[in-house]
């Protein structure tokens, strides 16, 4: 099973920054070499994996090394690649340049690096047959993909960014198999690679007679892609039910150049964190 992280923003709501977004360190998780920082991006990889994911795929825009630097070649057990995004052409662009790795009966995890969500293991409420979201409850839907669903779970539509959604259920991932990708690979095709957001990709395709499911699974979502989520983070991080003892024990395995592991060399091409005022 591949997991598709769009790693490729530069985080324009967090800036300045010595990195890129997605090693924005946010917690601490203990390792064989004791306890370290963490990057924020780490959640997602932990999620996917605990999901079923043994292939991770980074897609990262030109000058974003330091993400390779860090994953090197893998991480707690799967192996990573990476694709690049020549230019920042929306999340459709992002996701459909793995395409070309992914066999139609492989299996696709998606998700977004600079969030933080829980369960641990929400991926896991995602069957493996039909295109399937994760849907999480927010006070601010407007700012997110708000996906409306029956009775039954079947996605009605998902609603980009309205100012006043029908639904207070955002996406925080989805599930696809790979011959489903691959067609809404051809679609977006088809509508001369209009779509910048994946819902309103989502919404011509079930308009087209395709099928998606959401699954109101998700517990707790935080976007730390602003100052405020940065610290809505680290509280839930903090409180007792943010903590997960399967994340805290992970240890990042071969994979790191040399050897070594993600985050605890000291190099100068190391990630740091420049600290905001009021942080």
């Amino acid at each position: 099973m591949w997991g598709i992280i769009p790693a490729a923003g530069y985080g324009s709501r967090i800036q300045p920054l010595a990195f890129s977004k997605e090693l924005l360190p946010v917690g601490s998780r203990l390792s064989k070499g004791g306890e370290r920082p963490c990057a924020v991006s780490e959640y997602l990889c932990e999620r996917m994996i605990a999901g079923g994911a043994d292939k991770l795929c980074f897609v990262i825009a030109p000058g974003k090394s330091d993400i390779m630097e860090y994953y090197g070649g893998g991480y707690g057990g799967a192996s990573t690649a990476y694709v690049v995004q020549p230019e920042a052409d929306g999340l459709c662009d992002a996701i459909f340049r793995v395409a070309p790795l992914i066999a139609p009966e492989e299996h696709v995890l998606v998700g977004l690096p600079d969030t933080i969500w829980m369960p641990a293991d929400g991926y896991r409420a995602l069957p493996d047959q039909t295109l399937s979201f994760l849907l999480f409850p927010v006070t601010n839907p407007s700012a997110f993909d708000a996906v409306v669903t029956d009775d039954t779970g079947h996605v009605m539509e998902i609603q980009v960014k309205q100012a006043r959604p029908a639904t207070g259920w955002i996406w925080g991932g989805f599930k696809m198999p790979g011959r489903v990708l691959h067609e809404l690979y051809g679609l977006w095709l088809d509508r001369g690679r209009a779509d910048e957001y994946i819902g309103t990709l989502v919404n011509a395709w079930l308009a087209n007679g395709g099928e998606a499911f959401g699954f109101k699974a998700g517990q707790a979502y935080v976007d730390v892609g602003t100052l405020e989520g940065y610290r809505a983070a680290d509280e839930l991080l903090r409180t007792s039910a943010g903590r997960d003892s399967n994340l805290a024990g992970l240890h990042v395995t071969a994979g790191a150049p040399n050897g070594g592991r993600p985050g605890l060399r000291r190099r100068k091409s190391a990630p740091f964190f420049q600290a905001e005022p009021g942080i």
